[in-house]
C-alpha cells in the first residue's frame, strides 16, 4: 500500500517555512518573467536518509508523464529519480549539445535564489537526428527535460526539489499551489516484482536473422582490412515479445539490485520506458575536474573464480582487445585535452567486472582549463570508439548501412546535470526499450581486422544476458 511522503520526525513535507519560501520565489519569478520571458523557480528540502527515490518516482509517477530514474549503488548509494516536467530542452542534428547546454544555462541565469537541487535530465540518441522511427516517439535526438519533483540521495542524505518555470502570464498564487499539490501527491511504495510463475509464452526473436549479423561483420572486416578504417562497432537488436505488458518498475528493481556497479536508469516518455545496467561512464563532471571510464574489450564471466581469473587473464593477453581498447583511449585523452589543463589515463587497463561479464578499463581524468559543462562534455566525447567507430568520420555512414536499425538512445548519452552544470552521463549500453507487451533490446561490438563474426555474435549474446533473462520471464 502506497504510503504519503513524510519527513522523520512525522512533519508535513514542506514546513510553513519551505512554503512562504517557494511563495516568495515564486512571486519573484513571475516578475522576473515578465522581463526576461520566463524564469525557473525551485525551492529544495532535506527528507529522511531511509527515502528511496526511485521507489517514490514508481509510485508517484501519472500515467503518460515523463519520469527518470538513475542509480550508481556501488558510489556512495547515488540515486536521482524525478516525475513530471517543468520544461523540454530538446533539439536535433550537429550541434545540438551546445544548444542544450546553452538553453539551460539561460532558464538558470535569472532564477531568484540559490537552488542547487534544480537538474536537468534525459539523454541523446547516438545519430544526431536518430530515433526517427515510430517505437523511439517522445525520445528526441537530444533531450533533457526539467522535472516538476527531483529526488536525490547521497550516502545519508536525502533531498527533494520541487521545481516550475514561471511565464509572463502565470499567476504566482496558481504556481505555488500546483507545485504544492505536486508534493502532497507523492508517495512511496516497494518496487514492484516481477511475476515469478507468468502465465502465458514469451517470445524472443532477433530483429533480422543471425546470419544478418555475422555478414554485417564479414563486410565490417573487409572495409578494415582494405584501409578504410580501424574499428567499427556494430548493433543488433531483438525482440523479447511478453504475454503482457513489461513493468519498468519492476525490471528496473531488479537491474539495481543484480548490477550495482553499473549504471541503472529508467527514462519513461508517454507510453515507452527506456532501462538500462550499463557498465560505461561517459562523463563525469564536477567542478573543474572529469572523469570518464575507456572501456572495450569483454568476455564471460564463471562462477569458479579459477576459471573467472583465466579469463580476465586471457582477456588482458588479447592482441585484439588490447588494440580495441587502446583505441578508445587514445581518442578519449584526445577529445578532453584541447579543454583541459591536464589529462592522464592509466598505464596499463585493468579488468572491470560485472555481474555476467567483465572487460578492459582505463580510467582518465583531467583538469579542466575552463567551466566546460558536463553537456558539452558530454558532446565532446560522444561518441567514443568504444560504441562508434575509429576514424568516426569512416565509420559513421557505415554504421546504420550495416546495422539496419534505428538505435535511438542506445549508445547514446544518458544522464543529468545540475544548476551549476555539474553532471553525469553514462552511455545507454546493456538496454531495453519497452512499450507495452514488446522489449526490444540492444548489443553490439568492436569489430576490428580480425575478428571472427561468428564470436562476435558470440559477444553480443553474452551482453544481452543482462536482460533477457529479466524480460523473458
Amino acid at each position: 500500500m502506497p504510503t504519503a511522503l513524510l519527513q522523520a520526525a512525522g512533519r508535513p513535507l514542506l514546513g510553513d517555512g519551505d512554503r512562504e519560501l517557494l511563495r516568495a520565489r515564486a512571486g519573484e519569478g513571475v516578475r522576473r518573467a515578465r522581463r526576461s520571458g520566463e524564469c525557473m523557480v525551485a525551492i529544495t528540502v532535506a527528507l529522511a536518509p531511509s527515502v528511496d527515490p526511485t521507489a517514490v518516482a514508481v509510485a508517484s509517477r501519472r500515467p503518460g508523464e515523463d519520469w527518470f530514474c538513475f542509480e550508481h549503488p556501488d558510489r556512495d548509494r547515488f540515486a536521482l529519480a524525478t516525475v513530471g516536467r517543468a520544461a523540454a530542452l530538446d533539439d536535433r542534428g550537429d550541434g545540438r549539445f551546445g544548444r542544450v547546454a546553452a538553453r539551460w544555462r539561460e532558464l538558470l541565469a535569472d532564477a531568484p535564489g540559490e537552488d542547487g537541487g534544480a537538474v536537468a535530465v534525459g539523454g541523446f540518441a547516438f545519430a544526431p537526428d536518430g530515433g526517427s522511427t515510430p517505437q523511439w516517439a517522445g525520445f528526441e535526438p537530444a533531450s533533457l527535460h526539467v522535472p516538476e519533483v527531483a529526488l536525490a540521495r547521497r550516502g545519508e542524505q536525502v533531498t527533494l526539489t520541487l521545481a516550475a518555470v514561471a511565464a509572463p502570464d502565470d499567476d504566482a498564487d496558481a504556481l505555488c499551489a500546483r507545485l504544492l499539490e505536486r508534493a502532497a501527491s507523492l508517495r512511496s511504495a516497494p518496487l514492484p516484482l516481477l511475476d515469478p510463475d507468468p502465465t502465458g509464452r514469451y517470445r524472443v526473436a532477433s530483429a533480422m536473422p543471425p546470419e544478418h549479423y555475422e555478414s554485417a561483420v564479414a563486410r565490417a572486416v573487409e572495409r578494415i582490412r582494405a584501409g578504410a578504417l580501424d574499428k567499427i562497432v556494430l548493433a543488433r537488436e531483438v525482440q523479447v515479445h511478453a504475454p503482457r505488458a513489461h513493468d519498468p518498475g519492476a525490471v528496473l528493481g531488479v537491474l539495481r539490485e543484480a548490477f550495482p556497479s553499473c549504471f541503472s536508469f529508467c527514462a519513461g516518455r508517454g507510453e515507452s520506458a527506456f532501462v538500462a545496467a550499463s557498465p560505461e561512464l561517459l562523463v563525469r563532471r564536477d567542478g573543474l575536474r572529469a572523469g570518464t571510464l575507456a572501456l572495450a574489450g569483454s568476455t564471460r564471466r564463471s562462477a569458479d573464480p579459477a576459471v573467472d581469473d583465466h579469463l580476465g587473464e586471457q582477456l588482458l593477453r588479447s592482441d585484439k582487445n588490447r588494440e580495441e581498447q587502446a583505441i578508445v583511449t587514445r581518442r578519449i585523452v584526445r577529445a578532453l585535452r584541447p579543454v583541459s589543463v591536464w589529462v592522464t589515463a592509466a598505464e596499463e587497463p585493468v579488468i572491470a567486472r560485472m555481474a555476467n561479464i567483465q572487460h578492459l578499463a582505463t580510467p582518465i581524468r583531467a583538469q579542466l582549463a575552463r567551466p566546460v559543462s558536463a553537456v558539452e562534455l558530454a558532446g565532446l566525447l560522444h561518441p567514443t570508439p568504444a560504441v562508434g567507430g575509429e576514424p568516426f568520420a569512416a565509420a559513421e555512414p557505415l554504421i546504420p548501412a550495416l546495422e539496419g536499425l534505428d538505435r535511438g538512445w542506445y549508445a547514446g548519452p544518458v544522464g543529468w546535470t545540475d544548476a551549476n552544470e555539474d553532471g553525469e552521463f553514462c552511455v545507454a549500453l546493456r538496454c531495453a526499450l519497452l512499450t507495452g507487451a514488446v522489449a526490444r533490446c540492444y548489443a553490439g561490438v568492436g569489430v576490428m581486422g580480425d575478428s571472427d563474426p561468428a564470436a562476435e555474435l558470440a559477444e553480443t549474446e553474452v551482453k544481452l544476458q543482462a536482460l533477457l533473462p529479466v524480460l523473458a520471464g
